[in-house]
């Protein structure tokens, strides 16, 4: 999928103030496919090349300023609505007299199906 420069201007003007999660509506003259290419494909393409670790520690696992919360870290993050709620049942697997762990496990499962039929759908 390609993105003319008209498309990727309007991608980035999405990024109003740079706060992940943040919420604005989708411009005329871009579909959501091409705000999620640009957002999983071309962006992270322009940040350079991901973090290396020795596996002893890695700055990808400190917690940013002022994070105390789940939703501060799926906000930070920026994750969709599934990824969210992989972390969320991962976190608090085993502390809910509600929802077993098998109940847990079996939502880690659909929400984990239903993001990777997204990106078969939507991304490259």
């Amino acid at each position: 999928m390609k993105l003319t420069e008209e498309e990727i201007k309007l991608c980035e003007s999405m990024c109003v103030d740079g706060s992940p999660g943040q919420v604005v509506p989708l411009p005329d003259g871009l579909t959501m496919q091409k705000f999620i290419y640009w957002n999983e494909v071309i962006l992270p393409s322009q940040k350079g090349k991901p973090e290396t670790s020795d596996g002893s520690t890695a700055s990808y696992y400190e917690l940013p300023e002022g994070a105390n919360e789940l939703q501060h870290l799926i906000s930070y993050r920026n994750m969709n609505a599934q990824i969210g709620e992989i972390f969320r049942a991962c976190y608090r697997m085993g502390l809910v007299s509600h929802s077993p762990n098998i109940r847990d496990v079996k939502k880690i499962i659909f929400y984990a199906q239903a993001e990777l039929e997204r990106l078969e759908k939507y991304a490259e």
